[in-house]
């Protein structure tokens, strides 16, 4: 059984509650294309994917989902077939849209176990957290990952605590402003470097980011 190992560890009832869980990531780039092949093979069995983008070359040197055979093709499209190559019995919904305040409502599923963000806009993550916030929805947000070339070390820890990251900053003004009182972010330790071309990235750090995103959401559900 592919699963064994990880029963071995957490046990059957936990693997029960991952089977029965469902997530819903938006945003499947550098971060949330390894949240959620980390979530498949951690047993997790319900998915819903938001994306609207394409793979371009760029996306190569970080992003899971990128592939010189996959440019060109919709994010959603690439994710989900991974996925069900880990695990031919998931549930996959796609949505291959941009999630907006507009829209939002009709993307989210309010009765979804957990949402990750992984989104790179700050409009459109304020709009998402703060929907998931007033909606009871469990939620955990992915803060920055560029600029950065250190040994990643990444911390849980709520927003309004982090330091040393810009999206966090935007963010927190931007929800404290919205009445948003708390938000659990996955929020970098090291500050980033000065890059006057703009946000650059290695291939390892978003995989980081990841990780820990989705370590925190198995944890979340399996001690629930």
């Amino acid at each position: 059984m592919w699963s064994a190992r990880t029963e071995m560890l957490i046990g059957k009832e936990n693997c029960e509650k991952l089977k029965n869980s469902h997530v819903t990531i938006v945003g499947l780039g550098g971060v949330g294309g390894y949240v959620a092949i980390m979530l498949a093979r951690a047993g997790v069995s319900n998915f819903t994917l938001i994306d609207f983008d394409k793979v371009e070359e760029s996306n190569i040197n970080r992003q899971y989902v990128a592939t010189i055979d996959t440019v060109g093709r919709y994010k959603t499209e690439v994710l989900k077939n991974l996925m069900l190559e880990i695990n031919p019995q998931i549930n996959i919904e796609i949505k291959t849209e941009r999630l907006t305040e507009e829209n939002l409502s009709s993307l989210i599923n309010i009765t979804t176990n957990f949402c990750a963000d992984c989104i790179d806009s700050v409009k459109d993550k304020v709009a998402l957290c703060s929907y998931c916030y007033f909606n009871n929805i469990p939620i955990v947000s992915a803060m920055g990952a560029g600029n950065r070339i250190d040994i990643p070390e990444f911390k849980v820890m709520d927003l309004y605590k982090t330091t040393n990251d810009g999206l966090a900053k935007a963010m927190r003004k931007n929800l404290k402003e919205k009445g948003v009182k708390k938000l659990q972010v996955v929020a970098p330790i090291s500050p980033a470097l000065k890059n006057t071309n703009g946000v650059g990235s290695i291939s390892y750090y978003p995989a980081m980011n990841g990780c820990v995103l989705s370590a925190y959401i198995i944890n979340s559900i399996i001690n629930s």
